[in-house]
C-alpha cells in the first residue's frame, strides 16, 4: 500500500481537536500469508484525527469488496470487508512502557509532524480477512480422485471415497483383530 501522508498542522494544534479525513484509495491488492486478494472497487476509508495530548488518535472505518481463491474449490470467493481502524500515533517516545502495553500498541508522528496511515488502515483490512478462505460456507471442495469440482458436478468418486473410509476405520479399529476369531469352540476340542 502506497503511505498515505497527513500533516499534523493547525487543525490538531491542542488537544481534543478534531479532523475528519475520508477518501478512496484506488489499491488493486494485497497478500496474506499464500493468498492473493484482489479490490476490485479499491478501498474506502473514514477517519476522525484527535489530539489527545500526548500524540494523535485516529479512528474510523474501512470498506472494501475483496476478491481472493476459495481455500476448498479453487474458485473464486469474495466478501466485504467493514474494519474498524484505531491507531495511536504518539508524539515522543514514552520513557517507560505500562505493564500491558508493548511497542505494537502506538506508532510514533514523524519529526517533520506527519504520520502515515497506510500502517493502520492494511491492519485494519488484514484483521477482518478471514483465514480460511470460501466461495461458499457449505463449499464441497474437488474430488481428490478426479478433480472435479464438487459444487458442480457429482462425479461419483464420493461413494468410492466413503466405502474406503469405512474399511480405512474398521480395519484400524483395536478389535479388527477380533473378526477371524472362531467363538464356536469346535477347533479346540477337536470335533
Amino acid at each position: 500500500m502506497e503511505p498515505i501522508v497527513i500533516s499534523v498542522d493547525d487543525r490538531l494544534a491542542n488537544p481534543g481537536d478534531t479532523w475528519s479525513v475520508a477518501a478512496h484509495l484506488d489499491e488493486v491488492g494485497y497478500t496474506l500469508g499464500d493468498h492473493d486478494f484482489s479490490l476490485p472497487q479499491g478501498i474506502d476509508y473514514d477517519v476522525v484525527l484527535t489530539n489527545a495530548g500526548e500524540g494523535i488518535l485516529v479512528t474510523g472505518l474501512l470498506r472494501a469488496h475483496v476478491v481472493g481463491t476459495c481455500d476448498r474449490c479453487l474458485g473464486d470467493a469474495e466478501f466485504d470487508v467493514a474494519s474498524e481502524v484505531d491507531e495511536y500515533y504518539l508524539f515522543e517516545e514514552p520513557e517507560e512502557l505500562g505493564e500491558d502495553e508493548d511497542e505494537a500498541d502506538y506508532e510514533l508522528v514523524s519529526p517533520d509532524r506527519t504520520i502515515d496511515l497506510s500502517g493502520a488502515l492494511l491492519t485494519s483490512l488484514v484483521m477482518e480477512t478471514p483465514f480460511v478462505v470460501l466461495c461458499r460456507e457449505d463449499c464441497k471442495g474437488l474430488c481428490p480422485v478426479c478433480g472435479a469440482n464438487l459444487n458442480e458436478e457429482d462425479c461419483g468418486h464420493a461413494e468410492q471415497i466413503e466405502a474406503e473410509r469405512e474399511e480405512e476405520r474398521l480395519s484400524s479399529s483395536p478389535f479388527a483383530a477380533l473378526a477371524g476369531l472362531d467363538l464356536s469352540g469346535e477347533s479346540e476340542r477337536g470335533e
